[in-house]
């Protein structure tokens, strides 16, 4: 079926068409970089990072625009409690922020502007809307009349009255209406400033975004993406402001995505209540993380704590100890295996083995072209993984009874299961495992253990192997007992 984006704008599933056939321009708005990134930061970054790779595995000519707000209130205000410059404090941030992404496997960015590297494009679009009667200058400050905007509310569905009672709106005696927003705010002492029309100042926050996202993307783009909590005031006034300044539409598509909860509030530096990536990886591997976050329909909230972690922790473990059997059984890395980046068709011909891999690919596919359902997706990689190691049991793979005929069926779904999962960013490279000094020793005294166990059983020994394999258990040590001998391995 065509792929169906659900679209805040009209509230309603749309098929996706693009503005230039073949291409798709794509901005989310990124973070203002003051603090250390959360978790929250991340969620975001990895929805869109799944978005643009099912895009272009579809054949798509994508453009993914993420910003770098680096100058704010937020970041004026906590540059001065660090004695530091707004300069430097972003910088530093921003480099927490790439690394992150980097960690979550988010590489598919391909611009990140940073709002100071972006001062003549923003005067430029300041100075278009008062010519045309849509923003006036006042004592140094610009604002944008939001009652010379006929549709002002259309992306919240809600008149403007109403977005000023549900919201915080900042409060001066220089507007001409409540609801009116700085597009340009007069210099402060000890601020960062650049020269303008109307004297030195700095521009306001949804300015930004417009200028950088029109300047890559063209007056007109697809998808502009960002979390929820931004829909007011942030892409209402730029929406507002964009269109009365082209005179076109702004983005086709509008993507808001769900916070992450922390209980029953959103995570926020605004509120305190956040947990940094840095010390989310200190226990849990970045894998784990994306995973969590891709587990959810992207417009529903995610549920975060570390007992979810945990409970996604061991889910992974299911797939890892396949990639590990599918070695065993071919003598090949899964994480090698060449798998198709752009859809295809698969023919299974009359096998129902191959058949049943198909019908999985189809419905993972279902899942992602119905408005990027990656939850559901995700449960289709559960159900292909169980066909897989059922295949695996009943052709008895781990045996020296398999056939290379059944093997080259096997490789064949498990390329199908590679397709799949490299879309969703996961299971790209072997987890890594941190290695301390005495891990050649514990390999040395469990494989003790096991011919210990091997030489029990050959004596008919029952007690003594069941012994040691009950408590390795208390240990949290599983043996598995295969043809190809005794395996062992900790439990999270």
């Amino acid at each position: 079926m065509p792929l169906r984006v659900y679209n805040t704008l009209t509230r309603q599933k749309e098929e996706f068409r693009t503005v230039q056939p073949g291409k798709v321009g794509m901005y989310v708005c990124g973070p203002t970089v003051y603090k250390p990134s959360h978790i929250g930061h991340m969620v975001g970054p990895v929805i869109f990072d799944t978005v643009k790779r099912f895009l272009t595995y579809l054949g798509y000519e994508v453009t993914f625009v993420v910003n770098i707000t680096d100058v704010d209130d937020k970041l004026i205000a906590r540059a001065g409690e660090l004695k530091t410059t707004v300069k430097e404090l972003a910088e530093k941030m921003t480099e927490d922020y790439l690394a992150c992404l980097k960690k979550l496997n988010v590489n598919s960015i391909d611009i990140m502007p940073r709002a100071t590297e972006h001062i003549p494009d923003m005067i430029h679009m300041i100075s278009r809307l008062i010519e045309k009667g849509y923003a006036y200058a006042a004592d140094g400050d610009v604002y944008f009349d939001i009652t010379r905007d006929e549709d002002y509310g259309k992306l919240c569905h809600r008149d403007p009255e109403q977005l000023e009672a549900g919201a915080r709106i900042e409060v001066s005696s220089k507007k001409r209406n409540p609801g009116d927003f700085a597009l340009w705010k007069a210099a402060k002492p000890g601020e960062p400033q650049w020269d303008s029309p109307w004297g030195p100042g700095r521009p306001g926050w949804h300015i930004e975004c417009s200028a950088m996202s029109m300047k890559y993307l063209g007056q007109t783009f697809d998808i502009h993406g960002g979390g929820l909590d931004l829909q007011f005031p942030h892409h209402e006034n730029e929406l507002a402001q964009s269109e009365s300044f082209s005179d076109a539409t702004f983005a086709r598509y509008w993507m808001h995505n769900g916070l992450l909860k922390m209980g029953q509030s959103k995570m926020a530096g605004s509120i305190g209540n956040v947990v940094n990536v840095a010390d989310v990886l200190e226990q849990y591997s970045p894998e784990t993380v994306r995973f969590l976050l891709l587990n959810t329909h992207y417009r529903s909230p995610i549920d975060y704590s570390n007992d979810r972690l945990k409970e996604t922790q061991k889910a992974l473990e299911a797939f890892y100890r396949f990639f590990e059997r599918f070695e065993r059984i071919t003598g090949k890395s899964f994480y090698q295996l060449e798998a198709p980046t752009k859809k295809g068709p698969f023919d299974p011909g009359d096998d129902p083995f191959l058949k049943d891999v198909a019908q999985h690919r189809t419905a993972f596919f279902e899942c992602m072209e119905d408005d990027f359902n990656t939850a559901g997706a995700i449960a289709a990689l559960y159900e292909l993984l169980s066909t897989l190691n059922r295949f695996a049991d009943q052709q008895k793979l781990e045996t020296a009874e398999k056939k290379p005929a059944d093997l080259e069926r096997f490789t064949k779904g498990v390329i199908v299961f590679r397709e799949l999962s490299r879309l969703l960013g996961l299971f790209e490279n072997p987890p890594t495992k941190s290695k301390g000094a005495g891990d050649e020793l514990v390999g040395a005294l469990m494989q003790l253990l096991i011919d210990l166990r091997a030489e029990a059983r050959k004596a008919k020994n029952f007690a003594l192997a069941d012994q040691i394999r009950n408590r390795l258990a208390e240990l949290k040590i599983t043996l598995e007992d295969r043809p190809g001998g005794t395996t062992w391995r900790l439990e999270n």
